[in-house]
This record gives structure tokens, C-alpha cells and sequence, in this order.
């Protein structure tokens, strides 16, 4: 193989060459894509007719020999000489590249054509191409095979061609009061295009359809007669984009459909053809007119259409980020204004403002640019500026207004976005909790744990001990064995008015969920708990019971599986200590009671056994007044202790219950209070 490189390895592509050569450069693809691709710009040429005011129809046929005629009743293409080149202009247009008139000449204002490549790439890419123009003085006509003109001797691409330039008169004489218009018929390349590369009616339909919306009071037939029966769908729109987002909109409006618009001017260095003939930059001033329509809905997707000069832009530009950027700093701006969103409250953004938002973003303009010639991105950047001025403008008075309708309007949109704010912190939030749950879950065990040697969860148990003082007493009365203790510093955080994300920062709760190790919510494991047991130790008392409930609104909440397993139990400790001063041979010298009432009836029953006690009586402040001994036999030690288990025999009546006693709702917990308040005595309280 020659590897050699110099000029002589040079190819220099001719006219149309480099299209055959390079097709994807010009129309993206050559599967359904780009054949669709070059329909779309012969169709858009008769678009821009009509955005003149010359075309008010335009007719798209799809023939059964896999040709696609495209008819619009514009000007029609010129057929007089074109100076430069001495050909008519309809074979200059439909063989040279960058030839058109939508180059800033006068004959467009706002057009979709912008590199008159259009017709000839399409011109190139067929096997055949005829071209029929009805304009003053006549009906004339040309072919082209690949690109190439001439003269067919029959019908379709296989008749015989001989190449010849020049029109070809095929009617009488057309008068300036005679319909005008131009008529092409194609057939692709099959040497280009992918075997499977066809026409697609509904792709076409789809496109008429918002095309008719774009462009008010054009009509546009498309008709299908490659099946056993003709299909046929016509469109035409006089409600302009309004129409088309009430067409695009599902979901029920929480506005009515808002017309953003305003013009503004710019300025911009472009080459210009001088009276000489010669390209020279020179500073144009350019209006922009901006278009939108816009409607926000309860639903929660985003649809957004953008189109420049009824070309539509898919992929977005500068005109579709000068309207995001113009929407998201309004509602800040207004929401901060009107107190909705508090000082330290974050801003929304734009997944915000656009969620249940239906849109359409016009913008008109001569001569855009656009990223390729597919023209799927606006580039021009002087669009962003305008459209996010005009459309603050519009909205910021729409958000502001001061008339009834468009005032609750405007409050029900503000407090949707505001909502969508909160639910998109809040659903980050959670994702965060998870991840801090599973790390949580995951690490090393706290220190403050004092942990038992035996791994059978058959038989371990956990101490939930309240507070430090009692945990040294507790450490000498356990057996180390089995008996585990996490001490925990006063009272938890009450997790049933608290959200996750607090529960999980709260100190003792997170080492609670952690030291038990079965995780919480959907990600709990009954089986993968460390403890057979989970006893709360606390005092005896108001505080205890408090504790307690803290304990179990927990355990509930998160771990509901424990209670429902039978392992979450109370520790019973004493209230009173009676210390016999007489005890009988084998009697304990020491009896614990657990309440007052229980307390009245065993000296009633040792005065009438004769005896004695030492007064004053013992009554335990807290589980740190015992010592070890003490609290083994009474608390901890199986053989002699009490425990409560903790049952759920109707959730929802529990569920209902934990609400009263420690939710949020103040006045229902009140009410409980009050009424049980009648049955107390108040002679047994200690005020």
C-alpha cells in the first residue's frame, strides 16, 4: 500500500459530489431519519411562503412507486437568467450549494431555509427529481438525475436520460393574475439510503400538524396512496400556538394558557454582499420577535416545544435557555417577594417551575444560527438575552396581577412550585437518610456499648439502661455473659412527631438502631438483630414511664417487627424496699414492692403477722439508689425478675394510640389529658 502523501492524493469534490459522498454531513442519517430529512426541507421551503404571505396551501403526496411530491401555491421558484452563472435560477437553486434567496437579499424576512443547500442536497440524494414552476411567462419545468439535469424519455427513475440544462415549457402562459406555485417529485436514491429507509405518513402527519399550529391559516394535505385505500389528514389552525398548547396539554390546568410576547432589537457583524459583489462585514441591526405560550397543569411532565422561524429546534438553543433562565429567576424573585419562600428557605429551580408545564417557545428572526445543517439547535446568542428579557416582562406581570382571576391564578401556581421544591428537597433528603442509614448500620459498634460474650441470639438480652449512674450498678449486677447494656442520656427524641432525617441525627436513636443491627422501614431484618431480648431498664417513676413510651414509640415506628416477634420487653424494677426488723427463720429479710397500693397491702399483712420494719420505709428515686446486689434480684437476674412484653394485638388501634400520646396534633392529646384528669386521685400525686 502507497503510503506516500503530497498533492497528487488531494480530491477535490465538485457540486454536488460532496453530498453523495458525505450524506450524513447534510441530513444527519441515510435510514428513515435522513429520508425523512430531505422531505422536511422541500416541505419547508413552501413553509417559508407562506410565512411571507404568499402560500396559504401546501400538499404533500406519497406515491405508490416510492416517490414524495410536495405542492405548495407560493411565488414559485425564479426561472428567469441568474447573471453569475447564466443558468435559470430554478437549476441554480437545485444544483449549487449555498445558493437561495434567504441569503439576506429582501426576497425573505424570517425563514427557515438558511444555507440554500436544501432542494440541492435533496436534489443530489435522488435518483430522480422533477421540478414544475407555474410563475409568469409559463408553466415550465426540469428533471435531474442525481443531481445531474436532463431530459427523461418516460416515467419514473429507469426511463432513459439524456443531460441537458435549460427549462422546459409544459403549460400555457401564466399571467401576473394566474395561480403560481411550485410542484416537486422525488425519488430517493436507492444507492444511498438504507434498504429499509421509507416514508413514515404519521412522521408526516405529526409535522403538518404543528406546523399548521406554528403558522396560522396555512393549510397543509398530506395524502397516502401507496395502500389499498387512499389516507388522507388535513390541518389548518387559525388559534396559533395557543391552539397548540391546549392540543399538547393532558392533565388538568391550574392556569389558563399565558401569550408571553415582545420584540426587541440586537446587533450583529455578518458578511454582506456590497454593490461590487464583494462580502463585506458589516454591523446589521436585527429585531427578534419572541412568541411563547405557555400553560401549567397538576401533572408533574414537562412538555416543551421551541421552534425558530417554524423551524423546529428538538434539541433546544439559546432561545429555549434565555426562556428557562427567565422563568426560574421571575419566581424566585416573586416568591421571595411575596414571603412564600422564607429567608432561609432554598431556591426553586428549574425542575421547579417546569414541572406540569405545557410550552411552546416561538422566536422569529432573520437569518438564525443554527448548529448544523439539521438545524435541531438555535445557536444565535443574542436570542437568550431577548427571549429572558420578554418573557420576565410578561410573567413577572402575570405572577404580580392584581385582577382576580389571574391573582388566584398566579397564587396556585406559586404554591405548586413552591410544593414541587419541598418534595424534590424532601425525596433528596430521604435518599441522603438512606445512605446515612446504611453507613449508620454498617459501622463499627459505640463505645458506650457494653457488650455481652454469647452471639446466641436465643439467649442474649439488651439493656436500654437510663442514663450513666445506673450503667456501673447495672454492670455489676448483669452477667456478661449474656447480658448486654446501652446506656442512653436522658430522654430520646420523640421520632413520632420528628422526620427521619432527625431521627437518624439524634445520638441515641442512631446508636439504638445501630447496637440492635436489624435496620429499619423496608430495610429491616428480623433475623439479623444481635439480641434474642430488648429490655427497657428505666426508673420507677413519672420520668421512667416517659422514657418508656419514648423506648416503644421507637421501636414502633421503625422496628415494628421486634414487637410483633414478642421481643421487646419492660423491666419491672421496685418502688419501695421493706426492710423486716423481726424476719422468721427462712424469711427474706428484705421485700420489694412495685406500687403504693401494693405497698398498703403487705403491711397490712405483716401487722397482722406481728411483724416489724424498719421505717422509714425505702423508696427508690432511681435504679443508681440500688446496689448490684440489689438490682440483680430484683431487675436482672431470670430467676427472680419481672419483665412485660410489649404486644401489638391491634396495630391500627396501637398506631392510633402512639399517634394520640405523641404526635404532632396538640389539641386531641389535650382532650385525653383533661378527661382522664377527673380520675385522679389527687391525694396519690406528689406536688
Amino acid at each position: 500500500m502507497d503510503t506516500a502523501y503530497n498533492a497528487a492524493n488531494l480530491l477535490v469534490l465538485e457540486g454536488l459530489e460532496a453530498v453523495r459522498k458525505r450524506p450524513g454531513m447534510y441530513i444527519g442519517s441515510t435510514d428513515t431519519r435522513g429520508l425523512m430529512h430531505c422531505v422536511w426541507e422541500i416541505i419547508d421551503n413552501g413553509v417559508d411562503e407562506a410565512l411571507g404571505g404568499h402560500a396559504r396551501r401546501i400538499e404533500v403526496v406519497l406515491h405508490a412507486d416510492d416517490s414524495v411530491e410536495v405542492h405548495d401555491d407560493g411565488r414559485g421558484i425564479p426561472v428567469d437568467i441568474e447573471p453569475k452563472t447564466g443558468l435559470p435560477g430554478v437549476e441554480v437553486v437545485y444544483t449549487k450549494l449555498h445558493a437561495g434567496g434567504k441569503f439576506g437579499g429582501g426576497s425573505y424576512t424570517a425563514t427557515g431555509g438558511l444555507h440554500g443547500v436544501g432542494a440541492s442536497v435533496v436534489n443530489a440524494l435522488s435518483s430522480r427529481l422533477d421540478v414544475d414552476i407555474e410563475r409568469p411567462p409559463a408553466r415550465q419545468g426540469m428533471s435531474f438525475r442525481r443531481g445531474v439535469p436532463g431530459v427523461f424519455d418516460g416515467e419514473g427513475p429507469l426511463a432513459g436520460f439524456e443531460p441537458e440544462s435549460g427549462l422546459t415549457r409544459k403549460g400555457p402562459r401564466v399571467t401576473a393574475k394566474s395561480p403560481t406555485g411550485t410542484r416537486v417529485r422525488f425519488w430517493p436514491d436507492r444507492q444511498i439510503f438504507t434498504k429499509d429507509a421509507r416514508f413514515v405518513y404519521d412522521d408526516l402527519v405529526a409535522r403538518a400538524r404543528q406546523t399548521s399550529f406554528i403558522v396560522p391559516g396555512l393549510e397543509l394535505v398530506i395524502r397516502d396512496l401507496r395502500g389499498e385505500e387512499p389516507v388522507e389528514g388535513r390541518f389548518l389552525h387559525d388559534g396559533g400556538i395557543a391552539e397548540y398548547v391546549e392540543f399538547l396539554a393532558t392533565d388538568e390546568p391550574v392556569t389558563d394558557i399565558l401569550r408571553l410576547q415582545g420584540r426587541d432589537t440586537f446587533t450583529e457583524t455578518v458578511p454582506v454582499l456590497d454593490e461590487r459583489g464583494h462580502m463585506t462585514p458589516q454591523e446589521v441591526e436585527r429585531e427578534l420577535s419572541v412568541d411563547v405560550a405557555a400553560r401549567w397543569g397538576h401533572g408533574y411532565e414537562t412538555e416543551l416545544r421551541s421552534y425558530v422561524n417554524v423551524i423546529a429546534t428538538p434539541k433546544g438553543g439559546t432561545h429555549v435557555a434565555g426562556f428557562e433562565q427567565a422563568a426560574t429567576r421571575t419566581f424566585n424573585e416573586v416568591l421571595r417577594s411575596t414571603k412564600a419562600l422564607k429567608q432561609n428557605d432554598a431556591d426553586v429551580i428549574k425542575d421547579d417551575v417546569l414541572e406540569g408545564l405545557t410550552v411552546v417557545v416561538t422566536v422569529s428572526l432573520a437569518e438564525p444560527q443554527f448548529e448544523g445543517q439539521t438545524k435541531e439547535i438555535l445557536g444565535t446568542p443574542a436570542a437568550r438575552g431577548v427571549v429572558r428579557k420578554v418573557v420576565a416582562r410578561e410573567l413577572k406581570a402575570f405572577l404580580t396581577s392584581t385582577k382576580r382571576d389571574e391573582k388566584a391564578q398566579a397564587r396556585q401556581l406559586m404554591e405548586k412550585v413552591v410544593g414541587a421544591s419541598r418534595t424534590r428537597l424532601a425525596a433528596r433528603q430521604h435518599k441522603e437518610n438512606q445512605r446515612r442509614k446504611n453507613a449508620l448500620e454498617s459501622s463499627a459498634l459505640p463505645a458506650k456499648l457494653a457488650d455481652c460474650r454469647s452471639a446466641d441470639n436465643e439467649r442474649s438480652e439488651l439493656f436500654i439502661v437510663e442514663g450513666d449512674s445506673a450503667l456501673g450498678t447495672a454492670k455489676l449486677a448483669r452477667s456478661s455473659e449474656f447480658q448486654a447494656l446501652l446506656p442512653i442520656r436522658g430522654k430520646i427524641l420523640n421520632v413520632q412527631k420528628a422526620s427521619v432525617a432527625d431521627m437518624l441525627k439524634n445520638t441515641e436513636c442512631a446508636s439504638i438502631i445501630q447496637v440492635v443491627g436489624a435496620g429499619t422501614g423496608r430495610s429491616f431484618d428480623l433475623d439479623a438483630a444481635r439480641y434474642g431480648r430488648i429490655i427497657f431498664m428505666a426508673d420507677a417513676d413519672s420520668d421512667g414511664a416517659h422514657i418508656r413510651c419514648l423506648l416503644a414509640t421507637l421501636f414502633f415506628r421503625y422496628m415494628p417487627g421486634l414487637i410483633e416477634a414478642g421481643r421487646v420487653f419492660s423491666a419491672v424494677p421496685p418502688l419501695h424496699r421493706i426492710e423486716l426488723t423481726n424476719p422468721r427463720k427462712g424469711q427474706e429479710r428484705y421485700i420489694y414492692t412495685y406500687s403504693d397500693a401494693e405497698l398498703q397491702r403487705k403491711l397490712a399483712e405483716l401487722k397482722r403477722k406481728n411483724l416489724r420494719w424498719k421505717d422509714p420505709i425505702q423508696r427508690y428515686k432511681g435504679l443508681g439508689e440500688m446496689d448490684a446486689q440489689q438490682l440483680a434480684e430484683t431487675t436482672m437476674d431470670p430467676r427472680h425478675r419481672t419483665l412485660r412484653r410489649l404486644t401489638v394485638d391491634d396495630a391500627a388501634g396501637a398506631s392510633d394510640v402512639f399517634e394520640l400520646l405523641m404526635g404532632s396534633e396538640v389539641a386531641p392529646r389535650k382532650e385525653f389529658i383533661v378527661a382522664g384528669s377527673y380520675s385522679v386521685d389527687r391525694d396519690a400525686i406528689d406536688v
